[in-house]
């Protein structure tokens, strides 16, 4: 039964660190990817052949 509880407490704890960290819609990692991403892709449609 502590086994089970521990895990479930691990889990809870890792889906707030990744709503916290990654998926945050503010300062997230996930919002600074695609603020790069659209940097890069502006830069490579802007690009001259």
């Amino acid at each position: 039964m502590r086994n089970i509880l521990m895990t479930v407490m691990m889990l809870i704890v890792v889906v707030v660190l990744f709503n916290n960290i990654i998926a945050e819609p503010n300062n997230g990692t996930r919002k600074h990817i695609e603020t790069i991403g659209g940097n890069a892709n502006e830069r490579i449609r802007t690009l001259s052949p």
